[in-house]
């Protein structure tokens, strides 16, 4: 009798067991595909579809406030490429018809870009959303997990186990869980903090696009350019790193051993986090940008 009844209370406590198990590693699982979904998402934004408030915001503000300043540079530099033109051609003394056609060419490619240095920055970055939509369809389509499938032969194996080693394996599921709320998060900012970073980029974009057409001042516009195909590629190599991880999780067998799998996509989710972070720098290095 009294063997029934521990019997009977052995198996409601591996049942509860079972239960806190597979809902941690449900919510673990969806917590997965959902930060590969969400990545995919975002990074595929243009700044105009991720926040058109503060889409709208940064261009006003770079219309009515940096433009202005833009157009004093740009008139510091029109003038100082005139005085260098003539003051090299032996103190004007050498001057020739042509040299007034290509400074009124420069002049008017300088306000021309700087009139149009929104646009400009926008079609840089719509390129960017280009590639990453091409990329995204491919690691959408390998980047959810079948966590059914997984789910179920989890649940097999730990009709094998112990209460002592089904309790171990609910703490550390829970552990697990919790450590994977929390890299969400950390992903979520950083994700974040690129568009942040791109709408800051894009706000002082004028001042440097005023000095493109001057030899001496133009390498500040082209190293801003190359910093703005920077930005607008880094979504290229974060949906990259998705893609990998993506891969990497599902390709972690659960069936040799619950306790170092959960952990393995623990340190993949990690790696995860490391590499998106280095995205940023290594996007610069391939640009040359600084």
């Amino acid at each position: 009798m009294l063997g029934w009844i521990i019997d009977d209370l052995e198996d409601w406590i591996k049942e509860l067991l079972q239960g806190i198990i597979i809902s941690n590693l449900e919510t673990m699982f969806q917590d997965v595909n959902e930060n590969t979904n969400d990545i995919a998402t975002q990074v595929g934004q243009t700044p105009s579809g991720w926040n058109g408030s503060i889409y709208g915001f940064i261009h006003t503000l770079s219309e009515t406030v940096i433009m202005p300043i833009a157009g004093l540079i740009i008139t510091f530099v029109l003038c100082y490429e005139l005085i260098s033109m003539l003051t090299e051609k032996n103190n004007m003394h050498e001057i020739d018809t042509w040299m007034f056609f290509k400074y009124f060419f420069k002049m008017w490619v300088a306000v021309y870009l700087v009139s149009h240095t929104w646009n400009i920055t926008m079609a840089v970055f719509d390129l960017g959303q280009s590639i990453v939509n091409d990329a995204s369809g491919v690691v959408k389509s390998n980047a959810t997990i079948d966590w059914t499938s997984k789910l179920s032969m989890i649940l097999t194996q730990t009709t094998l186990l112990d209460v002592g080693e089904l309790a171990t394996l609910a703490l550390e599921s829970m552990l697990v869980s919790m450590c994977m709320k929390i890299l969400s998060v950390v992903i979520t900012v950083i994700v974040y903090g690129r568009m942040i970073e791109i709408y800051l980029y894009t706000s002082v974009a004028p001042i440097p696009f005023a000095t493109m057409t001057n030899k001496e001042w133009g390498q500040i516009g082209t190293g801003y350019l190359r910093g703005l195909f920077a930005l607008a590629f880094q979504g290229f190599l974060m949906m990259v790193c998705v893609g990998i991880y993506a891969v990497l999780v599902s390709t972690v067998e659960l069936s040799d051993n619950i306790h170092s799998a959960l952990f393995g996509i623990i340190g993949y989710t990690v790696i995860l986090v490391f590499s998106l972070f280095k995205t940023g720098s290594l996007a610069k290095s391939i640009f040359n940008a600084h």
